[in-house]
């Protein structure tokens, strides 16, 4: 059956009803809106959300069902980590640290297998075992302080999405398209088939904060057919695509010798796969030339830089947006604190360029907000402005490591971390506040989780795999 648009089904988990008809109050003495399209830091103004919506921002404390007025907090718009990847990362926490790797390609020969061999044994696990890993990644993001992400899967895994309903954030689930399997099986028909039933089933779920994008996993690992089907499905449905690119020398090697010499850069030009709905990870390996397309086009590159920070390899925002790029940040899973993530971005670009006024605080901050919503086509997030939806990230500034205070933005960049985020709101709801988790159990949620994954990294085929330390 073609997939088609589905604006909602109440009987589905996380659909309906759970935009709220009450009015809150929050104070920031810091306050990060959008003045006449452009950002400004105010000082001592309330921000009043009706629904999920916010209609005031203004100098006097408001009437409002519930009031948030703890002095000292900086109110930013909600966070936006474009490429997370919550449960392939978990498995190599701890295990690919301090390993003799000199390249990004020695990174993913060490990831492969482990994160490969971790989401297969996925299936092995039952549905509810599967559905508390995915409950353990979305409580770090939010906690990290993301309020939306795009975060690529494996097909099997649809619990991901059930996860993002039930927890609260706005999710842009990209499940995975491969060519061939790792036994060397077509697949590619029958991996669009399955994208056709998730996008079918989820997309514009619970009040509109799932969203289903594509996700071809990279140019080496989908070939030319599957690539083509694929652009034309997604421009079809209107939805984003999302892929690795340019991220190993393997995939440069793989693609030059099967598209006649051409850079992957190169072969997604010459599909028309570029353009502003064209978000790609990583790209370390781009050209300057490449560069040069992927700006004429519109495209979207999303920097990680911590991934391969750890193999001693640079990945610097500044390299991609000094040619004009439209540059965003993400956490790719390894460590989903997207805080901290942003003052990694500023250090290594820094320390690329030789210079101190690369990468600056301001430039990473639209980079998680009004930027990354601009590549998305959402203009109603990103933003703190009157009509903009009530998506909020909220850091105290009353922590020891920053003060004295002089410039908010420089500080929490330069200093700050998940450990600041104060209260996260998603379509108007506290989803994080003083540094909790609001819908649920915390402690149940890491318990559950972690014995979920424990299974799996216990088990006799996963311990086969891991690197000698």
């Amino acid at each position: 059956m073609p997939a088609r648009r589905i604006p909602g089904k109440a009987a589905h988990p996380g659909r309906a009803g759970n935009i709220m008809s009450t009015t809150t109050a929050i104070f920031g003495s810091y306050v990060l809106a959008e003045r006449q399209g452009e950002p400004e830091m105010l000082r001592d103004q309330w921000l009043l959300i009706e629904g999920n919506r916010i209609v005031a921002l203004q100098d006097r404390r408001p009437q409002a069902d519930r009031v948030l007025d703890e002095p000292g907090r900086l109110v930013l718009p909600g966070l936006l980590n474009l490429h997370n990847h919550c449960c392939a990362e978990a498995f190599s926490r701890s295990r690919t640290e301090d390993l003799p790797m000199a390249s990004g390609d020695d990174l993913l020969r060490v990831l492969g297998p482990i994160s490969g061999t971790g989401s297969e044994l996925l299936k092995s696990l039952s549905r509810p075992q599967r559905l508390d890993i995915a409950r353990l990644g979305v409580l770090q993001l939010l906690k990290g302080g993301t309020t939306t992400v795009m975060e690529p899967f494996r097909n099997w895994f649809p619990e991901m999405f059930d996860a993002a309903a039930e927890m609260g954030i706005r999710f842009y689930g990209a499940p995975y398209l491969f060519s061939k399997d790792p036994a060397g099986n077509e697949i590619g028909a029958s991996c669009l088939e399955a994208w056709d039933e998730l996008f079918e089933t989820w997309h514009q779920a619970a009040d509109g904060r799932i969203r289903v994008v594509m996700s071809p996993h990279g140019s080496d690992t989908c070939d030319r057919d599957l690539l083509l089907a694929a652009t034309r499905r997604a421009r079809e449905v209107e939805t984003q695509i999302t892929l690795h690119l340019a991220q190993s020398e393997g995939e440069v090697a793989t693609v030059s010798n099967r598209e006649g010499g051409k850079t992957p850069i190169e072969f997604l030009d010459s599909l028309g796969m570029l353009g502003p709905d064209l978000l790609a990870a990583h790209c370390i390996l781009a050209s300057d030339d490449d560069l040069r397309t992927m700006a004429a086009t519109g495209s979207t590159i999303v920097n990680c830089p911590r991934t391969y920070a750890r193999a001693g390899v640079t990945a610097a925002f500044s390299r991609f947006r000094e040619h004009g790029v439209r540059t965003l940040v993400g956490t790719d899973g390894y460590n989903m604190d997207l805080i901290s993530e942003l003052g990694a971005a500023a250090l290594i670009s820094k320390c690329r360029d030789g210079r101190a006024d690369v990468a600056t605080s301001r430039d990473l901050i639209a980079a998680v907000t009004r930027e990354a919503a601009n590549a998305v086509s959402r203009p109603d997030l990103g933003r703190i402005a009157i009509g903009a939806t009530a998506d909020l990230t909220v850091l105290s500034l009353e922590s020891p490591f920053l003060r004295p205070l002089q410039d908010p933005v420089k500080a929490v960049v330069a200093l700050g971390c998940r450990a600041d985020v104060d209260i996260v709101m998603v379509d108007g709801e506290i989803v994080v506040q003083h540094g909790d988790y609001t819908r649920s159990n915390e402690t149940e949620i890491v318990e559950r989780g972690t014995a979920a994954l424990d299974m799996i990294m216990n088990s006799a085929p996963f311990q086969s795999i891991l690197p000698a330390h």
